[in-house]
This record gives C-alpha cells, sequence and structure tokens, in this order.
C-alpha cells in the first residue's frame, strides 16, 4: 500500500505559528524561522508543503494556521511552492490545542468530519521523505479507525531538550503508555537504553471528528470558544479569519496538555527520518553540511583555527580566530556570539531586549509587508533613510503622515506616484517630494522589482504615524 493510498483525501494542517526566539537574531517575532531559508534556498514553511504534496487528494491546498502578521508572507511563499492554501489568522497565538481545533472545525465543514488531518509545524526538517511516508502510511488505518497518532522520533542520544514518549511494547502502532516531560541528563540516558521512548515530534494523525470529540471530553471550554471563532468569523476560498474576541477569549494551551495526555485513544508510530526541529542554533549546526573542522560557515566568513562551529554573515565580512563550539550569527543589527552547549538560552537575550522595549526582540532591520519590504538604512532624530523594495504588481496604500515629509529617489524600475490628484511616473534617477500631510502611494507597474531610496524628514518617523486611506490588504485605517 503506498502512502498516497494509506491516506486518500488527507488534509494536511501546518502551524505557521511561533516566533523562534533561540534562533535569533536571524529569526524575528515578525519573520520568524519558519519563514527563513535555514537549510538551503526554501524555507521550512515552503519545505514541509513540498514534504506533503504527495500524500493525498488534498496534499497540495493545506491549511495553514499562521499569525494575522505573518498571512501575506506565509500566502506568497506557498504560491512559489505550488500549493494553493486555505490560510487560517489568529490575532494572537494561543498554543496548539486551539490552532488545531480551529483547523479541524475547517476542514470537517470542507472536506468532512472523517477526513483526516495530518498535523505539522512548519519549522522541522525531515532528512528522509521516503520514510516519513512510511510512517504516515502506516499510521493511517489507525487514524481512521478512531485512534489520535503521533509520530515518535526513535532518539539517537540522551537528548535533554525534548519531552519523551514512552511506547507499548510491540511493532508497528504503538498504543502510547505515558507522556514525559523534558528530563535530566541521567534521565534522558535511561530513556535511551530502555528502547521504549520516543522523543515527542509535535506531528499528529487524525480524523477531524476524533480530535474535536476528544476536545469536547477533555478541553470543552476551548471546543467552546473556537467554534464561536468560527462561527462568528469571516470565510472566503482561500482565507479564514476568525473572530478576533472569541478568539482571544481561548486559554492558550497546547495539544498535549489538552488531549494527548489523557485520552485513552493515543497511539504512536516510531519515526527514523532525519527528524530535527531546529529549535536552536546547536541543532541547525546538526543538521547544515560541515567542513573537516565540523565548522559550518554562511556568508563572507573568515574562520582560523577554529573547529566545530557555525559561523553566518549576512551583511558584513565576519572573521574569528581559535573558537571550538560556538555559535557566531551576524546580520545588519545584531550580532550573537556563544558556545553553542549554551544555544537553547538565546531566548534570554530576546527576553531582556524585550523588556528594555528594544525592537530587535520583534523584528529585523529589514521588515516585510504585503507589497515588498523596506530597510532601514540610517535613522537620527529629525531625519530615517530607508531602501524601499516593491514587488511587481504590488502597490502600497494610498496614506498621509501628520508629522514627516518624504522625499522618493527611484534607483530600480519604475514608479508610479500618487500625490493629492497627480499620478505620474518615476524611472531610474528621477525623484519625487511628498510634502507633510500629502495623499500619496506608490505602485509598481512592471515586472521587476522596483527599489526606491526614501529620506523622511520630520519631528517623529515612527510606524504609526501611517492613516491608510485606502488599502488593497485590508489595512485601511490602521496606523501601524
Amino acid at each position: 500500500m503506498t502512502a498516497a493510498t494509506a491516506t486518500a483525501g488527507l488534509v494536511p494542517v501546518i502551524l505557521c505559528g511561533g516566533s523562534g526566539t533561540r534562533l535569533w537574531p536571524l529569526s524575528r517575532a515578525l519573520h520568524p524561522k519558519q519563514l527563513l531559508g535555514l537549510t538551503g534556498t526554501d524555507s521550512l514553511l515552503q519545505e514541509t508543503c513540498t514534504r506533503v504534496r504527495s500524500l493525498g487528494a488534498h496534499a497540495t491546498s493545506p491549511l495553514v494556521v499562521c499569525n494575522e502578521a505573518h498571512r501575506f508572507l506565509v500566502e506568497a511563499q506557498l504560491r512559489q511552492a505550488g500549493a494553493a492554501p486555505v490560510i487560517i489568522t489568529e490575532p494572537t497565538g494561543r498554543n496548539t490545542a486551539p490552532a488545531v481545533a480551529v483547523a479541524a472545525l475547517v476542514a470537517a465543514t470542507r472536506h468532512g468530519a472523517e477526513t483526516l488531518l495530518l498535523v505539522l509545524p512548519a519549522d522541522h526538517v525531515i532528512g528522509d521523505t521516503t520514510a516519513f511516508h512510511r510512517a504516515v502510511a502506516l499510521a493511517g488505518p489507525a487514524a481512521r479507525a478512531g485512534s489520535l497518532v503521533t509520530f515518535g522520533v526513535v532518539p539517537d542520544r540522551p537528548e535533554t531538550g525534548y519531552g519523551y514518549i514512552l511506547a507499548a511494547r510491540g511493532e508497528g502502532v504503538r498504543a502510547v503508555e505515558q507522556f514525559v516531560e523534558k528530563p535530566d541528563l541521567a534521565t534522558a540516558r535511561g530513556y535511551l537504553a530502555s528502547g521504549r521512548h520516543l522523543w515527542n515530534s509535535g506531528m499528529f494523525l487524525f480524523t477531524a471528528a476524533a480530535y474535536l470529540r476528544e476536545l469536547a471530553t477533555y478541553a470543552p471550554d476551548v471546543l467552546a470558544a473556537c467554534e464561536r471563532a468560527v462561527a462568528q468569523g469571516r470565510s472566503a476560498p482561500g482565507t479564514v479569519t476568525p473572530q478576533h474576541e472569541a478568539f482571544l477569549a481561548c486559554r492558550a494551551i497546547s495539544i498535549d496538555y489538552a488531549v494527548m495526555e489523557k485520552t485513552a485513544r493515543a497511539a504512536v508510530v516510531p519515526l527514523v527520518a532525519g527528524w530535527n526541529d531546529v529549535g536552536s542554533w546547536a541543532a541547525l549546526h546538526e543538521v547544515s553540511m560541515a567542513d573537516g573542522a565540523g565548522n559550518v560557515t554562511l556568508g563572507d566568513v573568515v574562520a582560523v583555527d577554529t573547529r566545530n562551529s557555525y559561523v553566518r554573515a549576512e551583511s558584513r565580512l565576519v572573521g574569528v580566530v581559535g573558537l571550538d563550539g560556538c555559535v557566531v550569527v551576524e546580520t545588519s543589527d545584531a550580532v550573537l556570539v556563544a558556545p553553542l552547549d549554551r544555544a537553547q538560552d538565546v531566548k534570554a537575550v530576546v527576553d531582556a531586549l524585550a523588556a528594555r522595549g528594544r525592537p530587535e526582540a520583534r523584528l529585523g532591520r529589514e521588515v516585510f509587508r504585503p507589497w515588498g519590504s523596506y530597510d532601514s538604512l540610517e535613522s537620527k532624530p529629525g531625519f530615517q533613510v530607508k531602501r524601499l523594495a516593491v514587488l511587481p504588481g504590488a502597490v502600497l496604500s494610498l496614506q498621509l503622515h501628520h508629522r514627516r515629509a518624504e522625499h522618493w529617489v527611484v534607483v530600480a524600475g519604475v514608479a508610479r506616484i500618487t500625490r493629492e490628484d497627480e499620478v505620474f511616473d518615476l524611472r531610474r534617477n528621477e525623484h519625487t517630494f511628498i510634502p507633510l500631510g500629502a495623499r500619496h502611494r506608490i505602485e509598481n507597474p512592471g515586472t521587476g522589482l522596483l527599489e526606491i531610496i526614501e529620506v523622511q524628514i520630520g519631528d517623529y518617523l515612527g510606524e504609526d504615524d501611517i492613516v491608510r486611506l485606502e488599502d488593497r490588504y485590508g489595512r485601511q485605517g490602521r496606523t501601524d
């Protein structure tokens, strides 16, 4: 039996939330690790989508649950990957149990309650796709019969960073005897020796009906909140927007705590497929191609007398000397240096930045928008310089500012400018001025990237001094 036969009608549910704080400074809250090309040219989200494409009739139309701030990036990346997703947007994360509940409710309505749901985090690496497909096919009959099947990774070391699953003795699909929290090193060594403990991967296969039934039994308040959010929300062919207040009223809880640790229907399939959750720089070092000295180097890096390290340069030359087992990551606005064995503690840096109100905790110098991106090149009191990159066919909102004027110089492409009642085109090396309070808009009518240098001058230059009058992307009236 092929994977496609065993899982006919399967709908992937790709969980694309999370901020990937342990991969700071590359991963930020507004551009997290699942949207980055960490192991190749495709993002982890795109790799996940490609991995499930051949598994069933609906596998090219996944349900993708993401933060509403990431919607347009997610949509663009999946379109590039050849998928036609239904994107479910969350106003804020409520952990995995509500995310999967909303997806199950949508799937039941669109495909039927007995549809198989393959729940996958968007930010995992699986080296052996064939082995993964075999495991999904093996789990299919049990899931159709009402089991809630998870995939337990067969451990190859005493890992203290993962939760574990104690599987019943036997072969194939096994009953789950116990979910175990992250252990200390001595306990992890015992788990490895037992041969029955598997890493908890956070991947699941079950029918929509089975999950919703168990959620109604063990976390009925979560199900009720999600049902209200979906019923009162908005739905279109490619998007589902749960009603914000109803969804925000739902308590945050993981699928493990809400259902899997309580249900009598939990089952597990052992998985040996080169799985890695890429949860830290040490994990990324592990899945990346190292040189003879054990180093992974990316970008403009010169490494001297350095071993077993991960060194990444995003915007300038980085030189390292005499390092062993370290991570060095440079971006245009931050540098991280740490021992690889302390990689899990990088989150403490992000927490410290957030506590100080530093924007670097949430976003990098390049900020992505539905129309493209902007890169803040220079910022001083009274002025700011940005590089705008506008995608082909994209258009910024019709907007105005109360506290700044802007000067635009086109450096690549053609810009169609609206300024009050005027509409005109600017080409390379042409410029215009936008007075304070003037209505304005930029459009890229061409087939190539439009790049503009923008100089802002005013007594306040924050992004909340944007009044959107019209917006293709549904942001009119907002000031962020």
